[in-house]
């Protein structure tokens, strides 16, 4: 193998095993909304955090995201979530892009997550109608 296609392939390795970690970091958040299971997503919450649900943008305690969660997924039932895209922006903050219905309601789902120490959490999520 010629060195301009090794150092492609490293490259592309490289690449491949950044979008993985990348998505396995919202593995369990989208788990937790994929369960409608609020406690669990706080354990991914900044001790404030930004939710957006609907165009309605507050900064939430910990404490007061766990309520605000669980009365996001009682009013709208889980019914499918998945995560369609991820990435990342200059200044390292990780995003996931995501697409949650609940019986006729279809939402979009943008979750940011900031390093914190060596935790990545959740520091801002919203929830908008499509």
């Amino acid at each position: 193998m010629n060195t301009k296609k090794w150092v492609y392939t490293i490259v592309l390795l490289f690449l491949t095993l950044a979008l993985k970690a990348q998505g396995d970091l919202f593995a369990p958040m989208r788990d937790a909304v994929k369960a409608g299971n609020a406690k669990e997503l706080v354990k991914y919450v900044n001790q404030s955090v930004e939710i957006n649900i609907e165009g309605e943008i507050n900064t939430y305690s910990k404490a007061q995201a766990e309520f605000v969660l669980r009365d996001f997924f009682k009013k709208y039932p889980v019914s499918e979530f998945s995560i369609s895209h991820t990435g990342s922006s200059k200044n390292g903050l990780q995003y996931a892009i995501g697409t949650y219905k609940s019986n006729s309601t279809q939402l979009t789902v943008l979750i940011r997550v900031k390093q914190s120490g060596n935790t990545n959490l959740i520091h801002e999520i919203s929830f908008v109608k499509e």
